[in-house]
């Protein structure tokens, strides 16, 4: 099977971080086909000996086995109940994380008895029963793959994983053609969550059915005036709710059905819900992951979340592809939660908060609007404001830095014209810890004032820094912009130097040097200096 090219770039990462690192971790947005790059890998590591692919449920463990089949035309082993890869010829196993983190099970394996371990859903590893079976296989190359890193109850992934070999976002996809474009109506029905309780970081299923019930029947009707002719998704916290919505849309011209846990004839509704006999889907939660349906372009959520990587998993059910498919619809609520926030649709796209609540306000005005769309102009909005805020703050703070000679960060960040410094969000949890002493040292040495930094700022900084070697320094850049000149950021060192010498050997003042500074250049960049006459 041929890769597509983020799937090649993606493997190649892998391999490289592998060469110097045990655990990596790979970041595909649902639908992107991380099944396929981490199949791939096992099939080429069983050159290194035996590989087992993780996972938590029996859907994950056959779509592994299933793709693994189609790229390479292997089979693979079974580590599940009373099902073992011991004794097998099988090069790749398909283990259950719940059958293998027992010791009693674990104690028939040699610790090097797989050479590779794949964590699908690898934001489930800090759990326990993964801790186990990566302790125990402790020698063997660890690849996490997952569509959504982060997780509700904030432990930090780089606890396990040493690296992010590659990520590839939601946004590139869509815009690649690889994934359906994403669009959001904000229904006008106001939905109470006020008095939902919170528990282990998320709101209590419980809660949120008794608080949902009172509307259901509003929600329908909503519904009912932009999705008959979609086919739907509904995620509900409960299974009870899930069928009595089941039963109000079906009385309001819905062909509806519901599965859950429990149903015995899940894999036919399933299958009859593709084939066109049900045009809605409700279920309490069951849907989230290892389900693959193209045709789906509608997703309501009506289980409220406070947790990113659920509600992300929920929207992954609808952003695949499919003939005649041009988008996928989000239907959201205005959902009034007191003082505890809950994941919008915007917080799927947008990395910095203040443009999701951009973003959530403008979808607030309840009209159908592209996702990426709202989220670019948010983000020239915020950008805007942040700048004028940064200005005003250096003015500001300019007569506070007079006695004062190293240069505040943000000035020197917005006089190179680097927007990643400016708009830096930490990755991991590391960076988040305050720069240490040796850092501070040497962005200092530079002139600029490190204090408060983060240590994942402070790094950003130095790279950036040291990338400038030979380039004008941040003082003379400060220096020279004072003057009026522009782009300084691009002179050299010595060209800097000297056009310092110059102004200073005029006594400061510009214009005996004969030349208009918004306008100046040296030489080397063209020449295109402007005298004045």
């Amino acid at each position: 099977m041929e890769l597509r090219p983020y799937q090649a770039e993606a493997k190649a990462a892998i391999y490289k971080e592998w060469e110097d690192k045990q655990k990596t971790l790979l970041v595909l947005p649902t639908g992107c086909g991380k099944t396929i790059v981490f199949g791939d890998i096992a099939r080429e590591r069983t050159s290194e000996g035996r590989v087992l692919i993780l996972a938590h449920r029996e859907e994950l463990l056959a779509q592994a086995s299933d793709k693994i089949k189609k790229i390479s035309g292997m089979d693979c082993a079974i580590e599940k109940a009373e099902k073992t890869c011991i004794g097998s010829n099988e090069l790749i196993t398909v283990g259950s994380v719940q059958t293998l983190m027992s010791e009693k099970r674990l104690s028939k394996f040699t610790p090097d008895f797989f050479k590779t371990v794949i964590v699908d859903e690898a934001h489930h590893v800090m759990a326990k029963g993964y801790q186990n079976v990566l302790t125990h296989f402790n020698t063997a190359k660890v690849l996490g793959v997952t569509a959504t890193p982060d997780r509700g109850d904030m432990k930090d992934l780089s606890n396990v994983f040493e690296s992010l070999a590659y990520e590839y976002s939601l946004r590139d996809a869509v815009k690649q053609e690889y994934l359906s474009p994403i669009k959001v109506q904000t229904m006008p029905l106001s939905i109470d969550l006020s008095k939902v309780k919170v528990s282990c970081g998320d709101f209590q299923v419980n809660d949120i059915g008794h608080a949902l019930e009172p509307y259901l029947e509003d929600i329908a009707d909503e519904m009912a005036k932009v999705c008959k002719d979609k086919h739907t998704v509904v995620f509900l916290p409960l299974i009870s709710i899930s069928q009595s919505f089941r039963d109000i849309l079906n009385r309001k011209g819905f062909r509806a059905a519901e599965v859950n846990g429990d149903s015995k004839n899940r894999d036919v509704i399933l299958k009859e819900f593709e084939e066109g006999k049900y045009n809605v889907l409700c279920n309490s939660m069951l849907l989230t992951e290892g389900w693959d349906c193209p045709i789906v372009d509608c997703i309501v959520v009506l289980r409220p979340t406070k947790v990113r990587s659920l509600y992300c998993q929920m929207v992954g059910r609808g952003t695949r592809r499919y003939p005649g498919k041009d988008h996928l619809l989000i239907l959201d609520f205005l959902w009034l939660t007191g003082k505890h926030n809950l994941i919008h649709p915007a917080d799927i796209v947008c990395k910095k908060q203040e443009v999701a609540e951009k973003v959530t306000k403008q979808l607030e005005e309840g009209s159908e609007v592209d996702l990426f769309e709202a989220e670019e102009k948010a983000e020239k909005d915020v950008l805007t404001e942040r700048k004028n805020a940064l200005e005003k703050a250096l003015k500001e703070a300019e007569a506070q830095r007079k006695k004062k000679k190293l240069i505040d960060p943000l000035e020197y960040e917005l006089s190179i014209n680097k927007d990643d410094l400016i708009d830096y969000v930490p990755t991991f949890g590391w960076e988040i810890a305050p720069a240490t002493d040796k850092q501070k040292s040497t962005i200092e040495k530079f002139g600029i004032d490190a204090e408060g930094m983060s240590k994942g700022q402070a790094s950003k900084l130095i790279d950036n820094l040291m990338s400038r070697v030979g380039m004008s320094t941040p003082k003379q850049i400060k220096l020279l912009n004072r003057y009026g000149f522009k782009n300084v950021q691009d002179w050299t060192i010595d060209e800097a130097k000297k056009m310092i010498a110059q102004l200073a050997a005029a006594n400061w003042q510009v214009w005996k040097c004969r030349i208009e500074p918004a306008f100046y250049q040296p030489e080397r960049l063209r020449g295109n200096s402007i005298e004045w006459t």
